[in-house]
């Protein structure tokens, strides 16, 4: 149907017909091709609606206080050398893993996709992944460590090398001008997917998060714990913006979808869980922070579970229970004004109070 405008004796007709067949052409791959970003008329509602929450979760590690921290990491008798060790291995993990997520972000997936929208989201979550590494430098120059041994960490502690191993190897090959009319390329991208925000960032991120919030509530670094709540509030929006391409990656190509498949998914996260859990017992080969690595593994598992549910696969422990229910409050981001001494820090536009939901933990 065709509509008219008559402005100073010039004529435009607008084909609402090819309007709506461009919006039917937009897909998660092999979409409309256009040099335009023009995200109206919006398709994937829920890439947008993701996009303005994590905007309005915006935070800066700045703004975040670290004397407490850097007096805790100078008293010799405060901490002990596990508790030390423990915020050694998050930083030297996590410097390298935020950035090896970003980089998949923009150089495989938003490549990849087609409509403007979920570029939009994609931009939004590898703009976090640099707040997060951006974070880790934080840490790192407030309590005066040496950056060079956060580097040898990363190169030559084997667990840590081999957790970036297994995903990295996932995102070598899918780089730009990949034909994705193929469907082994599309399980590919799938597979992909599935990696990074459900086993990487859905899981294997998930033990020291549990670490460094145990200490965190034991009131011990209290500025990197604030760090790690809100860096654990953005990755739950990332896990559901993968977890919801995922779904609709493969509702719109549904050949992939098979038994097969399905098997090689389950398979990849249970590869991550053994090397999460291999993980954990490094950096906790004692028992500290009144945990044990056996009731980490177990969480580990428990997280597994729920992010193969969430794409529609089979679970690996049936009716397992969350062992450490009091991470629910521990990232309650509302109770924050009571964590820095009195300071208030909101971090969060008064028209989206979003928080972690009990689905991520």
């Amino acid at each position: 149907m065709d509509k008219k405008y008559e402005i100073g004796g010039k004529v435009f007709v607008l084909d609402e017909d090819k309007a709506v067949e461009a919006y039917n052409q937009k897909k998660v791959i092999n979409g409309r091709e256009t040099m335009t970003f023009n995200l109206l008329p919006l398709k994937y509602q829920w890439a947008y609606d993701l996009y303005r929450k994590m905007k309005a979760n915006h935070w800066e590690p700045e703004d975040v206080p670290m004397q407490k921290d850097l007096e805790q990491w100078k008293n010799q008798s405060e901490l002990s050398d596990s508790e030390r060790w423990i915020i050694m291995m998050g930083i030297g993990y996590f410097s390298a893993a935020e950035g090896i997520v970003g980089d998949n972000i923009q150089h495989v997936v938003r490549e990849l996709v087609t409509a403007p929208e979920l570029k939009l989201a994609l931009g939004r979550h590898a703009h976090e992944e640099n707040i997060h590494a951006d974070s880790l430098l934080y840490m790192i120059s407030s309590l005066g460590i040496n950056p060079h041994e956060c580097e040898a960490m990363f190169e030559q502690i084997e667990t840590i090398r081999r957790k970036n191993e297994f995903v990295t190897s996932a995102s070598k090959n899918l780089r730009r001008d990949l034909d994705l009319t193929k469907t082994e390329n599309k399980k590919e991208l799938a597979k992909n997917i599935f990696l990074f925000g459900q086993c990487m960032e859905g899981t294997q991120f998930y033990g020291l998060f549990g670490m460094i919030l145990s200490l965190a509530r034991q009131n011990k670094f209290p500025g990197i714990g604030q760090m790690f709540r809100y860096t654990l509030r953005d990755e739950s929006n990332h896990i559901e913006l993968f977890r919801n391409l995922f779904r609709v990656l493969v509702d719109e190509n549904p050949e992939i979808w098979t038994t097969d498949f399905k098997e090689e998914l389950v398979a990849l996260m249970k590869e991550a869980v053994i090397l999460e859990k291999e993980f954990i017992r490094d950096c906790l080969p004692v028992s500290s922070v009144g945990l044990s690595a056996d009731e980490f593994c177990t969480y580990i598992d428990y997280i597994a579970d729920r992010r193969l549910n969430g794409v529609g696969l089979d679970v690996l422990h049936p009716g397992l229970e969350n062992p450490f229910p009091w991470l629910a409050e521990t990232i309650d981001v509302k109770k924050e004004q009571n964590f820095f001494e009195g300071r208030v820090t909101e971090y969060q536009k008064s028209s989206s109070l979003a928080e972690v939901s009990d689905d991520e933990l």
